[in-house]
Parts: C-alpha cells; sequence; structure tokens
C-alpha cells in the first residue's frame, strides 16, 4: 500500500491518489464504470443463458414467433457448450470485479474505493442485470451472442480444459419432461385457464388422457352394458326414438336381439340425423305447397 502522508491541518491522503479534475482521474473513473458495466453484462449473462436450456430454446424455435425464431436460433450453437460457456462467463466477471478496487483505490481513499466497489457491484453489477435478464433472457442473451463468442475464443485455453471436466463429471443437461411432470404442466396450465392460460379445462383433459393411454387397459377404457343406451332390434326409429338418441349424444349406439346383452350391430347417429332432416325438409315443403 503506498505511504499516508499527514498535513498540518491533520488530513490524511495516499501520496499515490490522482487529483480530482484531472486527466488521468477521469481515465482512471472511466475505467472503473466500464469494469462495473462488463461484470454487470456477465452476471446477468451467467443467469439469462444458462436458464435457457437446449430442450427450451428446440421449443422455441418450433413454436415461437418469428423474433423469438431467430434470439433462440442465434444462441443456440452457444449453448451447446454449457459448461465452457459457465466457465467463461464467471472468469470474465471475476476478472473484472477484482480489477475494479485496483483502478478505484488509484483515485480514493482506500476505504472509500472498497465501499464504492462492493456498492457498485452489488447494485450495477449483480442486482439490476440479473433482475433483467430474468425477465429478458432471451433478448438479452441473442443481442450478446457476439461477445459471448469473442469471449469464448480469448478464455478457450482456460474455459475448455474445465468445461471439458466438468462434462465428464455432471454430464449435460439435456433431460426432456417426464410423463408425469408434463401432466403436471398441463394441469397447471388448466388451472389457470381463467388467468389468461393457453389451455382450456377440456383441452387438459383430452391431453391427460392421452398421456395416460399406455397406461389404461381395454377393460378400463370400456362402459359396463348395463350403463350402455341400446336399443331393440324390433324398435321403431320414429321421432321419440330419434330424439333419445340425440339427447344421449353418442356416435354410435348398441343394437341387441332379445337380450340387451346380445349385441348384434351398431346404429350411426350421422346416418338417423341426415335421415331425420331430409324427412323434416320433405314435410315442411309438403306444407308449404299446401
Amino acid at each position: 500500500m503506498s505511504p499516508l502522508i499527514t498535513t498540518g491541518n491533520s488530513f490524511v491522503y495516499d501520496a499515490d491518489d490522482i487529483p480530482f479534475g484531472t486527466v488521468w482521474w477521469f481515465i482512471y473513473a472511466g475505467i472503473s464504470c466500464l469494469l462495473v458495466t462488463f461484470a454487470g453484462i456477465m452476471s446477468g449473462l451467467t443467469l439469462g443463458l444458462m436458464s435457457l436450456g437446449p430442450v427450451d430454446l428446440e421449443i422455441l424455435q418450433r413454436s415461437g414467433s418469428s423474433t423469438e425464431k431467430k434470439q433462440a436460433a442465434a444462441i443456440f450453437p452457444v449453448l451447446q457448450k454449457q459448461h465452457q460457456l459457465l466457465v467463461t462467463l464467471l472468469l470474465c466477471n471475476a476478472c473484472a470485479m477484482e480489477a475494479l478496487p485496483i483502478y478505484l483505490d488509484k483515485i480514493f481513499h482506500p476505504f472509500v474505493a472498497v465501499l464504492l466497489s462492493v456498492t457498485f457491484v452489488l447494485a450495477f453489477g449483480e442486482v439490476i442485470p440479473q433482475a433483467i435478464c430474468t425477465r429478458y433472457g432471451l433478448y438479452v442473451g441473442s443481442s450478446f451472442v457476439g461477445l459471448v463468442r469473442v469471449l469464448m475464443i480469448i478464455c478457450y485455453p482456460i474455459a475448455c480444459p474445465i468445461g471439458k471436466v466438468l462434462d465428464v463429471l455432471l454430464g449435460h443437461h439435456d433431460v426432456l419432461f417426464r410423463r408425469a411432470q408434463l401432466k403436471a404442466l398441463v394441469s397447471i396450465h388448466s388451472e389457470e385457464a381463467g388467468k389468461g392460460g393457453e389451455l382450456t379445462h377440456d383441452e387438459a383433459t383430452i391431453i391427460s388422457g392421452a398421456l395416460d393411454l399406455t397406461l389404461k387397459t381395454a377393460e378400463e377404457a370400456m362402459t359396463p352394458i348395463e350403463s350402455t343406451f341400446s336399443l331393440d332390434v324390433a324398435s321403431k326409429l320414429d321421432w321419440e326414438a330419434i330424439g333419445k338418441i340425440l339427447e344421449r349424444g353418442h356416435s354410435r349406439i348398441p343394437v341387441y336381439s332379445g337380450n340387451p346383452k346380445n349385441i348384434i350391430g351398431l346404429l350411426l347417429v350421422s346416418v338417423i340425423t341426415c335421415t331425420a332432416l331430409k324427412m323434416f325438409n320433405r314435410i315442411c315443403f309438403v306444407g308449404i305447397c299446401c
């Protein structure tokens, strides 16, 4: 540490401090601001990019808007090297934060330099960037993807070996959603239907049922014969019978002979509906003519 000098007025200052207002004072202050900004960008990108998994980017490339597709396509190649990217961002962030007190110490008292360093790093280097990137991670990541590529090249001798070791020890985080997780996700969307959710209750029920198909047996999907609506083969398809059929809402009605369990065929409701409509049109036509 540089020696401290005491004047006649008992004012203590650092002999190596650069006087305020000089060119070098503004140069060191500008470098300090750049370091804080750079550290904030690295901190925000660490949270923003690492929170976007390859699966998320694949989904955005297939189903997102045109802007989201372009942004996801720009980020995807960088995120394929997750651990190398993580080491690069953390290394650059650490270098910026370690260099900041050195430059602040040249223009401020050591105590003030430490205080300002902690304050700037906390507010502008951590809290604000991470809050922004949490909300706009895709946009921020795609905007700085060029800078990230350059930094990955510069830090390659250090970041690549460490990234390879992490790949071997931890593997890649490319796990897709399991069946139970997909059902839970659909259920959440269904519960939020009234709050702007994308799926209605009926859509969520259909999707959940489709996910459960591989676990169901034919017996579970069947309806007991006692609970079905069926017709005797000798029944007349008059208006009363057609009304009951349409009221049930089934597309096919079992037809039995003698015993309700003796099913001999199925009656297609669409055919009955078309026939009924034709008969109704003919009756209306005759009534008008008369």
